[in-house]
């Protein structure tokens, strides 16, 4: 199975960065204990704080669904048009490069 990278762009409501982002770092721990998470990063645009980013790594695409399927997965998607001005903006990438720890081995 091929290593499947996410990475989610969102911009808070006007005022509700302060309650956005406290949302996300709250997802951080549990998808990181999930079994294909390889990572799950939460990012602030240093020019812009209503805009962040969520950059995660799964071991497969079967791993992101059953990620997206999870109980606190599915709360905070519910709850997003209260949060985020417009959509989401999540985009799949594939690496083309060789992994960072592949080299020199």
């Amino acid at each position: 199975m091929e290593q499947v990278t996410n990475i989610a762009f969102i911009r808070a409501k006007p005022g509700m960065s302060e309650e956005l982002g406290p949302r996300l770092v709250g997802l951080v721990d549990s998808s990181r204990s999930e079994s294909g998470c390889i990572n799950y990063d939460v990012h602030q645009s240093v020019d812009d704080e209503q805009v962040w980013c969520v950059y995660e790594n799964w071991k497969s695409a079967e791993d992101l669904k059953s990620h997206f399927d999870m109980t606190y997965m599915r709360g905070f998607v519910d709850d997003l048009p209260a949060l985020v001005d417009g959509g989401l903006d999540l985009r799949g990438f594939r690496m083309v490069s060789e992994r960072a720890d592949a080299q020199g081995s």
